[in-house]
Formats: C-alpha cells, structure tokens, sequence
C-alpha cells in the first residue's frame, strides 16, 4: 500500500477529490465479463471524458450477480486500465463478513487506494447503531486500506450523522457514500467533515454541494460518463467552473445538461436500470453489454424510445458517433 493504517485519512484527502464514476460491468451475450471492453470504457472514461477515479463492482456493476473472483479480477482489471492516472475505490459489500474482507485484503494488496463497504441489510433489527459500529470496527481492524461507509435505504434503514461520525473516529473509516436526504448529509458535513469525507451519489445535487457545503469529491454513478462524450465534457466543465468559484458560469453549463438528464429519466423503465443505463453507453460508442439475471433486459420498444430521446437531448458527439446515431 502507498500509506499506513494511520496515514489513511490524510491520503484521502489528498487523493479523493474530483469525479469519481460508478462503473457498470458488460456482459458478452453468454453473459461471461466482458474484461477488454470493461478496460476500453474506464480509459475512455478516464482519458477522454476527464473522471478523477473509478468506483469498481457495486450496485450498478451487479456485483450481487458475480463471484468472488470475479470481483476480484474486476479490481486488477481496473488497476491495469486506470492505476496510477485515476483513483480506485473497490467495491466490498456483502452480507457475508467473510467475504468482505477476503475483498478487501485483495484490494489492499494489489494497490486500490480504498474501498467501499455498504451497510448491510438489517431487516430484523429494529435499532442497528452498536451492531453497525462493531461491523465497521471490524472491518477497519482487519485491513489498512482506507474504507468508505456506504449508507442507502436498500439496506432497510439508513445510518444517522451521529452514528456515522462515532464510526469516523475509526483510523482508516475516510469517507462515506451517503445516499440520504440533504438534511442528513449536511448534517454529517457540519459535524464531522474535519475527519470524513461526505458525498452522495446525486449529480444534481453536485453543484449545490460544491457551492454550498464545500464538497471536493462526487462519489459517486453512472453520470460522469452517461452525461458526457470526448467532446462535450460539461461536467466536467461546470465541476471545474464551480471549484475556480465562478459559480454563475458553473451553474449555466450546469443547467444546460437538464435535456440530457430528463431524456435519461423519462425513458428509463422501473425495474431496468442497469439495462437502460447500458444501452446509453452503446449509443455513446462504449461498451454497454447484457445484464445478468435476474435484472430485465430492455425490449425493442423501450430501446426505440431510449434511442429518440438519446437522438433528441441535445448532447454533441464525435463526427463518427453523429453518422451512427443518426
């Protein structure tokens, strides 16, 4: 590792700032990884649309469908694409303690700078705070690497600032994923931003938050690479705008993007996100790939509509991506 157990917080601030995107894994139609395109997208991501880190196998990368050492190759494969130009946080969460910090012991010796571990699912709980600060405490214990909190209602409750603050005081605990309502997050900013770096996965949310609460770090979804192409970067740009404090030029570019956001959100299906979230890559020129069961994959239809929305949303794309489209 590039610091200690002690070291870990300091190294985060100092490494964990920009945009970080959420990777999504393509699928080869025998539903097998996909390993040279999931490289292409993170350089393109990367090299082309300016993202600050990559945040491996969550959610969105369905890492709930894949094995162990899949996940495992999923963290070498976005070192060998992204190390050493690009931040890596990987992805540890599971319900199993075990296979936790078999993950993140693997993260830890193949050089990610941190990784992140979700609360778990607590359905039969009905106060969780002790149980989550030994869970915590546990991990942290087993391992140096620098370990995100990730708080989100999936897991059938959500972490209280009081609570994620009191596990802060953990050496290597350096950021959290705090997908909650911006009272709670604000709140946590207030009282613990001085040891814990607060985000949240809302990029409409970002600027507000870069202006507002004096956020450095988006962590962390698909926008970043599902709102820009190689030659409309304006995330990118608003971030940038918006970290120089030219927050009126910022919030133009900012606001200029709602097309594109609002064509995402109207064609997306219930119970399809990953799926839609693909096809928007494969309009985009990237590697887009099936999704694994038991996610749905789009029909024809909804695909058609993605497609028009896609064509219609204003975002401008490289000469050959414009003659595909169209």
């Amino acid at each position: 590792m590039r610091y200690s157990r002690l070291d870990a917080k300091d190294y985060a601030r100092e490494r964990m700032t920009g945009i970080w995107a959420a990777a999504l894994m393509p699928f080869r139609a025998d539903l097998s990884v996909d390993e040279q395109g999931f490289r292409g997208n993170l350089r393109h991501w990367v090299d082309d649309l300016g993202v600050d880190g990559v945040f491996i196998s969550g959610k969105q990368g369905e890492f709930f469908s894949m094995s162990v050492a899949e996940r495992k190759r999923s963290f070498e494969l976005a070192l060998e694409a992204v190390g050493g130009r690009a931040g890596t946080i990987m992805s540890c969460s599971d319900q199993n303690m075990d296979v936790v910090i078999d993950l993140a012991r693997h993260a830890q010796v193949i050089g990610a700078d941190a990784i992140v571990v979700h609360a778990p699912v607590l359905h039969f709980l009905h106060a969780q705070d002790e149980t989550l600060y030994a869970y915590y405490k546990a991990i942290s214990e087993a391992v140096d690497i620098g370990i995100a909190m990730w708080s989100h209602p999936d897991s059938g409750y959500l972490m209280s600032p009081e609570l994620c603050a009191r596990i802060a005081e953990l050496p290597n605990i350096v950021a959290i994923k705090y997908s909650v309502p911006r009272e709670m997050y604000a709140t946590l900013t207030r009282i613990a931003g001085d040891k814990l770096i607060v985000s949240t996965a809302s990029e409409e949310e970002w600027f507000d938050n870069i202006v507002e609460l004096g956020w450095r770090l988006y962590l962390c979804s698909s926008p970043p690479y599902l709102l820009q192409t190689k030659v409309d970067r304006r995330m990118r740009e608003y971030t940038d705008l918006a970290f120089r404090g030219e927050v009126a030029r910022a919030k133009a570019v900012r606001d200029s993007l709602d097309p594109v956001r609002q064509a995402i959100k109207r064609t997306r299906p219930a119970e399809k996100p990953p799926a839609h979230s693909k096809y928007w890559q494969e309009l985009l020129g990237q590697v887009g790939g099936r999704v694994r069961p038991p996610m749905l994959e789009l029909t024809k239809t909804e695909k058609d509509a993605t497609r028009a929305a896609f064509a219609a949303c204003g975002l401008r794309l490289p000469g050959a991506l414009r003659s595909s489209a169209a």
